[in-house]
């Protein structure tokens, strides 16, 4: 494989499991007060797993926000789990329009967003989405709009991203070296 493929990372679910209850955090999170733009008032609660960055910097991916963190990820997420802090990022449109797509149900409002952004930037790169609110119809709408490899996974956010997950999205890449 010439070059790296995409993983479209999520905050909210994958890194951050806000589902979880305090009592039952998943091993290995810290708690964080944030104030990214907009919550200034009101701090965020926000778990995050010191470790996750490294796990997931050493599947080979090339790692993009996804996020309606947006840019400030970098600033509030990154160096919390060890990620970079100048990761691209996809650009969002309106937030809160739904989406449909003959024979689907509603669609992700992110999902339709993304298959823009992904065919405008990287049409010929192979690409994982990591997300809690994305399921299959949003992959398949995805691979209806390209022919690009892909892959949506759905996390749970009561646990975030786990060594499962971690080992699901390592053989799919593997997967594309045939």
């Amino acid at each position: 494989m010439a070059t790296k493929p995409i993983m479209l990372l999520d905050v909210d679910g994958p890194l951050n499991p806000y589902a979880a209850k305090s009592s039952k955090r998943p091993e290995g999170y810290t708690v964080h007060r944030m104030t990214p733009t907009g919550w200034e008032d009101n701090p965020l609660q926000v778990w995050l797993d010191h470790n996750m960055g490294a796990k997931l910097k050493s599947l080979g991916y090339e790692i993009i926000w996804a996020t309606t963190w947006a840019k400030e990820a970098n600033e509030w997420i990154s160096p919390h789990v060890g990620l970079p802090t100048d990761l691209e990022c996809v650009e969002w449109g309106p937030h809160g329009i739904e989406f449909e797509s003959p024979g689907l149900k509603k669609l992700y409002w992110k999902t339709p967003q993304i298959a823009v952004w992904m065919q405008e930037h990287y049409p010929d790169r192979p690409y994982i989405w990591i997300d809690d609110e994305a399921f299959k119809r949003d992959e398949k709408y995805l691979e209806s709009k390209s022919g690009q490899k892909l892959k949506v996974f759905t996390i749970n956010p009561a646990k975030g991203i786990t060594e499962d997950d971690l080992k699901d999205f390592k053989d799919w890449k593997d997967d594309l070296n045939g």
